[in-house]
Parts: C-alpha cells; structure tokens; sequence
C-alpha cells in the first residue's frame, strides 16, 4: 500500500485523481473518517474538539491500513502525530511517501479554506515546522507536492521500493533543467534498481559502465547486463582532456547510441568525467551516476555538475548535465580506503554547516566512525544539496552556496598538482580558511577540533607556499569582472555569497594553516 502523508495543502487529493487514474483503488482516510462520523471534519472540532477527532482518526486510520483491497491511503495532515499511526505505517507492505510542501506554498493554498486548523498564519507555520521531523521520520520516499502531474513520472520510481532492501529511501530531484530519483540505501547494487526496465534505468537502450580501475573489478558485476565498460585510471589527475578523448573514442569503437545509458560507476572523478563524456558524446546521452565515495555520495553525484581540469584550474571546462537518477548503496563506503573515508567528511561537515539546524548538531556530535552507519546523514546531505540545485541549476546565484570551503580548498589542489591532498583534505583546510575569513572564531575553533578529532588535516604542508595559494585563487572558475566572490559564514545555517575579500587577508587565513 501506498501511504501519502503531508502537511496541508501538500497536493493529496490531487495525488489520489492521479494515481486512480493508472487504476489503483485509492482512499481518502479524511472521508473515511467523515462518514464514520457522519458529519464533517471542521464539525468534530467545533462540537468535540481536536484530541477527540484524533482518537477517531487513529481509529480509522489504522483500520485502513490493515485493509489489503486498499493500494494508496491519504492521511491527515496531523495523523503522523499519533505514535500508534506511525508505528502501522511502518509495517511492512506499506510504503510511505511524504508530498512535501513549503510553509508558504502551503498557506497560500488553505489560508481561505474552511479547515479549523488553517485560520491563524502564526499557528499554521508553527504547526508546520513541529511536523516537519514527523513526517521526515515515516518517509520511504519524499516527491515534490505540488508538482504538475508528478505521478505520471515517479509511480514507477517509488513502487519499485517495495522490491528494494528494507531502509531503502527515495526523493525526488528536480531543477529547471530536469528531474531524477534519488535511491539511498544499503545492497542496492545488484537490486531491482539495475534489472531491465527499471525506473532507474533510461530509456530502452543498452548499459554501458564508465568506472575506474580500482572500482572496476570490485563492483562492476553488480550493474545489471553491460554492453560494455570504459575504464580510467583512478584519481584526480585522470580528470583531463586527453583522459576525456580516449573514453569518448573507446565509446565510439563499443558502438555506443543515443538510446543507450551510461552508468558513471566511482567517485567525485568518475561521476564528473563520465558525466562530462556522456554530455558530449554524440551530444548526449543519459547517465545514471552510482557514486562509490562519500563526497560523492553526500555531494558531487547530483546537481549535474560535470568537467575535467586544466593546469590552470579544476574543473575549468565542463557542462551541465544531470543524472537520469543517482544509486548510492552506502555499503560500498566500508570497502574505502579509510583516508579516503575520512577526506569525504569535509564534504559532510561543509553541507551541516550550510543547512545548519538539526543536520549541523548532528553532524558536530558524529563520532569517528559513526558515519559507515549513517545511512539517514548520507541521504541528508544529497536532499539538501539538491534543493540548493533547485533554486539555482546554473550557479548564477544562490548555489554559489556550496563552494564554501572550496575557493581556498581548489587552490592548495592546484598548487599541488592534485597529488598532495586528497579533494576532501584540501576542502577540511579550505573550511578553516573561510571561517577565519568570515571572523567566525568560535566556529572556526569547533570545526578545527571536529578534524582532528575525525582525522581531517588542520594544518598545511609547510613545503607549500601561501603566496602561491593566494594566486591560485586568483584563477578561481567562479571569478568574475568584479574578484573572486567568497562563501563567508559566521552561523551554521546562515552563508554569505559572493562577498569581496582582500589578498593581503586571503594571505594571512593560509599562513595561519602552517605548522
């Protein structure tokens, strides 16, 4: 069963016209409950008051959920609130999916509605943020409200979670230039994500693997049937030109068409060099990343980001081109090299630090290790990162967010011809950087303990030169007319973009990283 949860105005009843249409029997728990009534909701409030409609609810509902001739259930906006509801939700057979909605769309929508809970704006938004972690804590799958037709493109998409591994997760990314699911979980290679016809898959072409030697032999048998596989050597220092026209050539002699898929099996390299070749070949064709790293698990893998490196500069050319869907079996992070685990925590405590609130106390309170078992922290990071895409695929703006850490981080990698630091270690630098530049002290001296305590460096190799860091940034691919703008932050949940600062401090913020 189908369970949709959401708060008011999220798009439910909408979702049951929609999903009735592919022929399920759908039911409204709200109607239920009014003809067990026999009277409407709005008058169970008046007459008998919220707890007493909240019994009758829990009552219905849970019925309803026992019922097998029922294939989608809409709840109540406030029926998560009853812990026997959300025990029921949790049985096996039902799959949950929360409609999300922001506070403003949603009181745009009911504001003039007769429902008893909707009149004051002040108690609907504060209602509004109490069930937010209600309904984040039931949800096997999260899509976008009030998205036009949105099941017409993501049924398949969440029904397959019923033949996934249990934990299996799902949302729902979607950005002016497209949209994808996403699939968090544990076992999902070689699961139904990878059998012909899977929602996961594209179009009704062949597979072709683009992974790297070290990845290769230990995971590509988990794909499903491939056609064929370009390998590259691992590491940053495959991320060029020449690296880019041996796989597109080694594409063309495997025969590969528009109407085949390529699946982008590895880390932050592979998803950005797979990505940008399947960009450009023959101008275009799906790609389906499978990230094998924590950073890109937590980040790279999504947003569509894509490109190679010049020795002037990472990631200097590139492209846009999103995912058809991204896989992340978190499984595969317990087979890393532990210095390339722990690298990939920069990128965890960069996205706490952007989001703030409930993520950044979590993530400050991870203990060393902790993260191989927090599969709810991986699927965190990549919703926030990709409601960032959301509101600014192209980076014009507001994505410019995500580069905290990174302007000072690229340049000590370029610096060091990308062999001294791994991407995550020379970002752990990059953030103490930006802190100390935004005059975030206390902060700077939180996330610099959190480091040592998680084995991320604190401090820079002293054979590197801080002048020559300064003038890297200088080649930043984010510079404009004006400088090169800065991610300053001083709260957890609170950046600055594109803020100005002088090289004479950019100087000093490297020089207090030496030994």
């Amino acid at each position: 069963m189908i369970c949709l949860v959401g708060f008011m105005g999220a798009g439910k009843s909408t979702a049951l016209v929609e999903l009735a249409a592919q022929g399920l029997h759908v039911v409204d728990a709200d109607s239920l409950i009014e003809e067990r009534a026999g009277r409407p909701i709005s008058q169970i409030f008046e007459s008998e008051g919220e707890a007493a409609f909240r019994e009758l609810e829990a009552r219905v509902v849970i019925g309803a959920l026992a019922d097998s001739t029922i294939d989608v259930l809409a709840l109540g906006g406030g029926a998560v609130e009853s812990e026997a509801i959300r025990e029921s939700l949790m049985v096996d057979g039902h799959t949950v999916v929360w409609l999300e909605i922001s506070a403003d769309a949603a009181w745009r929508r009911v504001r003039n509605s007769k429902r008893p809970l909707a009149r004051d704006e002040g108690s609907f938004r504060a209602l509004f943020e109490s069930r937010l972690a209600l309904y984040d804590s039931v949800a096997d799958a999260i899509l976008p409200g009030v998205a036009r037709r949105i099941w017409d493109r993501a049924y398949e998409a969440v029904r397959i979670l019923e033949e996934l591994p249990e934990g299996t997760r799902m949302f729902w990314a979607e950005s002016s230039g497209g949209e994808y699911p996403v699939y968090v979980g544990r076992e999902l290679l070689g699961s139904a994500l990878f059998a012909e016809g899977s929602p996961a898959l594209p179009g009704k072409g062949r597979s072709f693997a683009f992974t790297d030697a070290s990845v290769g032999p230990l995971y590509g048998d988990r794909l499903g049937e491939l056609t064929g596989t370009v390998t590259v050597p691992p590491g940053e220092t495959a991320k060029t030109m020449s690296q880019l026209d041996e796989s597109l050539r080694e594409m063309a002699r495997m025969g590969v068409t528009r109407s085949d898929r390529v699946i982008a099996l590895g880390g932050g390299v592979v998803g950005d060099l797979g990505g940008f070749a399947a960009h450009t070949y023959q101008r275009g064709v799906p790609v389906v990343q499978v990230p094998t790293t924590l950073v890109a698990q937590v980040d790279s893998s999504y947003g569509g980001k894509t490109g190679v490196d010049l020795p002037e500069g990472k990631n200097y050319v590139g492209a846009f081109h999103l995912p058809s869907a991204v896989i992340s079996d978190v499984d595969v992070l317990a087979t890393l090299p532990e210095p390339e685990l722990i690298a990939g925590l920069a990128e965890v405590v960069k996205t706490a630090l952007l989001a703030g609130g409930g993520l950044w106390e979590e993530v400050a309170a991870l203990e060393p290790g902790e993260i191989l078992a927090r599969a709810d922290l991986v699927f965190a990071c990549a919703r926030y990162k990709c409601a960032v895409v959301a509101a600014d695929e192209r980076d014009t703006g507001l994505r410019a967010q995500l580069n905290l850490g990174h302007t000072v981080g690229h340049a000590i990698e370029s610096v060091t011809s990308y062999e001294r630091y791994r991407h995550g270690e020379a970002i752990a630098l990059g953030l103490l950087a930006a802190l100390r530049l935004s005059g975030a002290d206390r902060l700077r001296e939180q996330v610099r303990g959190w480091n040592l305590r998680h084995g991320l460096p604190v401090e820079l190799d002293p054979a590197i030169d801080p002048a020559a860091v300064v003038e890297a940034v200088q080649f930043d691919k984010k510079k404009t007319s004006r400088g090169v703008g800065f991610v300053l932050l001083n709260t957890p949940g609170q950046p600055l973009i594109d803020r100005p600062v002088e090289d004479a401090a950019i100087l000093a913020a490297v020089e207090e990283l030496l030994p």
